[in-house]
């Protein structure tokens, strides 16, 4: 799975770049900003605020990574896409948080991303990880219809065993910062 964790971070950070320097992504990026900004405010205004954005946090990240893991079987491209999304919307927030000046930039970064991001955007890279390497099978599937070679649908079958391990540690990484994002983000930030 190397391979297929470097591709994913690789996307991710390619994302990142796009998201940084392309200035004709700026509505794209204001409306993903915009509809996350009206969130927020809807958990805000709810009775358990802390609860209520820890359980959006977790499900949300939860049911895409295993979809993201799964619908990897489109030949890799909607993990591509999820990981080239996700950067370039991280890409834009810091830049656009480093045109407000070093301080700010330390608070997002250090504060608001920092301390639940490492473990989110593992997570997120080896859901993506997996979704790829499911891509690739699907290519060889088809490739042995054509060439009638067998063997396929063991490999296949083996690879579907081997996700159900890692959705459960993906769940529990996703789980611990949804936690520390709701709760230790939000007291860093409001300091």
């Amino acid at each position: 799975m190397r391979h297929y964790l470097a591709f994913s971070t690789i996307f991710l950070v390619a994302g990142m770049v796009v998201g940084a320097i392309n200035p004709a992504l700026e509505n794209f990026m204001q409306s993903q900003m915009s509809g996350l900004s009206n969130i927020a405010q809807n958990i805000d205004a709810s009775s358990h605020p802390t609860l209520f954005l820890m359980l959006f946090i977790f499900l949300n990240n939860v049911i895409k990574a295993i979809l993201v893991m799964y619908l990897g079987a489109f030949f890799g491209i909607i993990p591509i896409f999820f990981l080239a999304i996700n950067g370039m919307i991280l890409g834009y927030l810091i830049h656009r948080t480093a045109e407000q000046g070093g301080d700010m930039l330390f608070t997002v970064i250090v504060k608001g991303l920092l301390p639940h991001g490492i473990i989110e955007l593992a997570a997120i890279v080896i859901a993506c990880a997996y979704g790829l390497r499911f891509g690739k099978m699907m290519f060889q599937g088809a490739g042995t219809l054509l060439t009638r070679k067998s063997g396929w649908g063991q490999q296949f079958e083996q690879f579907l065993q081997r996700t159900l391990p890692v959705i459960v540690m993906v769940i529990v990484m996703l789980g611990a910062a949804a936690i520390i994002e709701s709760t230790v983000t939000v007291w860093l930030l409001g300091e």
